[in-house]
């Protein structure tokens, strides 16, 4: 936490797995929050979990401030993003790279974030995916003809090769693990990141 807390990185970004959207199982909600006692900074929790509308208050009480649920993991998407805002969090919706981002015309304007995954879902150190340039583009020119104010995040295989053309397709938040904690030094490479 001393890494994240002394680099320039604006968020944490906290992948919660549950072994059935997504074949692998990560962090839950004690770790979540004893992360949430040794940093400030914003805590951005991405549900790869099918059962999300159980866990909205729960991580909301460990520390969540940004809650992101997959467009594929909910049935009554309006409610659980209704009922992430009424918890006092952020709402964010996920969509896997074979979702187009035509899906979120009826959600866009009620959304903060909208999360283009760069990689399918479920393990650190996938190749990214080129495709998802086009769809950062498709989601900003979304955004822009409904007037939501949502934010573009892009997780999976970011790092100094593609950054660039991320930002100016028109993304603002960038997920990076491999390319800052496989890094020798992880908060150079996160700052490097940063103001790439």
């Amino acid at each position: 936490m001393d890494q994240l807390n002394a680099s320039q990185a604006d968020w944490l970004h906290y992948d919660v797995m549950d072994g059935n959207f997504v074949p692998n199982i990560s962090f839950g909600l004690p770790i979540l929050q004893a992360i949430r006692k040794a940093t400030t900074k914003p805590i951005d929790v991405h549900l790869m979990i099918t059962q999300n509308d159980a866990f909205i208050q729960p991580f909301k009480d460990a520390g969540a401030d940004i809650l992101t649920v997959h467009f594929e993991a909910c049935t009554h998407l309006h409610r659980t993003i209704q009922a992430i805002k009424q918890a006092g969090m952020k709402a964010g919706v996920a969509l896997n790279p074979h979702t187009p981002v035509r899906v979120l015309k009826d959600i866009i304007a009620d959304l903060d974030l909208v999360l283009i995954m760069s990689v399918n879902p479920g393990f650190g150190g996938q190749k990214f995916i080129p495709q998802a340039i086009q769809k950062v583009k498709e989601a900003k020119a979304l955004i822009l003809e409904s007037g939501s104010s949502a934010l573009i995040e892009v997780d999976g295989g970011v790092g100094m090769s593609n950054i660039k053309s991320l930002v100016e397709a028109g993304a603002d938040v960038l997920v990076a693990g491999n390319a800052v904690y496989g890094a020798a030094d992880p908060v150079a490479a996160a700052n490097e990141l940063k103001n790439a």
